[in-house]
């Protein structure tokens, strides 16, 4: 069978560290950390994305999402290879249960961007996916708890697998009586919008149950005219969608830059959904953004924009039935 267009662009995904200097046009100096940081976690970018950065820029602000830094390397208290009690919650067939109504389904491990704050970079997926059973521990798990009404597929990123696999599990899903939604937690939309393609949409049209994706834009300019079409055919095939973005140092911690992002969300019928803190994964240390300078961004923007453009600030807290919010509204 022929690769469909988003497989080709996949596999030739951008991997190598010296490559990725020399196409963005960046100081050769950055080879040894990034080496460095790539062994600990892999350098993976598609050109969709790569086309976006402007050359010579070691500052652009999607460029700092993926380009391997000599600070992963540094181990800094505080933070853990699993900051948000995913290990503790796992249960057979590769399925998180954390909140009540709804769980978590790590449809595989395979993202098509390997974002360097990700909070599971150091997940046993290899384990603890639940496509390796070919669903079976998950729709069992799932079906023999009647108080879940959402399934939530998540990873790695679930749109990495091919139609065949999300029909398979859709179905597997749309028999269990209780489920009532199907929500999809995706980056694909975002970074190869390729992906969103006839036979997809056509697998979220073909379910019963009520379809919602949770798309990943941190930076109005992740937000490209091709982003803005393949958002646009999901929304017309019955998709609800919103967005959470991380607040991530030198990256979108300006009042400025979150604003244009949720004005263009809007313009794009994606609703602003959460801001989250950084998840304090090791190797992302020099993401944080501290919290009282979060509360002053979120202060700032509530004086800007109408409340239906703002996003949840929230942390996830290991153990704690729900994400937690942050409150903003008292001034420092």
């Amino acid at each position: 069978m022929t690769p469909a267009q988003w497989q080709r662009e996949w596999q030739a995904a951008l991997r190598d560290p010296a490559a990725l200097l020399e196409q963005l046009q960046l100081d050769p100096g950055l080879l040894g950390p990034a080496r460095q940081a790539a062994g600990l976690f892999p350098l993976r970018v598609p050109q969709a994305y790569l086309a976006r950065i402007r050359p010579g820029d070691p500052d652009d602000p999607l460029l700092r999402q993926v380009l391997p830094l000599g600070a992963e390397a540094v181990e800094t208290p505080g933070f853990t290879d699993d900051p948000v009690g995913d290990g503790a919650s796992l249960q057979a067939g590769g399925v998180i249960h954390k909140y009540r109504g709804r769980a978590l389904l790590v449809a595989t491990g395979a993202c098509a961007i390997n974002c360097r704050y990700c909070f599971r970079r150091h997940f046993p997926y290899a384990d603890a996916s639940a496509s390796s059973g070919h669903w079976a521990e998950a729709l069992a798990y799932l079906r023999r708890d009647n108080t879940i009404h959402e399934a939530i597929l998540s990873g790695g990123d679930p749109l990495s697998l091919n139609d065949r696999r999300l029909r398979e599990l859709a179905e597997g899903l749309a028999e269990i009586p209780h489920l009532r939604r199907i929500r999809v937690h995706s980056r694909l939309p975002v970074v190869l919008p390729s992906r969103i393609d006839t036979d997809l949409l056509e697998w979220f049209a073909g379910t019963r149950l009520g379809a919602v994706m949770v798309i990943h834009a941190n930076h109005p300019n992740e937000l490209d005219t091709g982003v803005a079409n393949v958002l646009q055919r999901l929304a017309e095939h019955g998709v609800r969608l919103y967005n959470q973005t991380v607040l991530l140092r030198g990256v979108n911690d300006d009042a400025d830059v979150l604003e244009a992002l949720g004005e263009r969300l809007f313009d794009l019928g994606v609703q602003p959904y959460y801001l989250h803190l950084l998840d304090r994964v090791q190797g992302a240390a020099h993401f944080e953004v501290p919290e009282t300078e979060a509360c002053r961004l979120m202060r700032t923007l509530a004086a800007r924009t109408p409340g239906y453009l703002l996003p949840r600030l929230v942390r996830e807290v290991a153990g704690e039935p729900w994400k937690v919010p942050i409150e903003w509204t008292v001034k420092d």
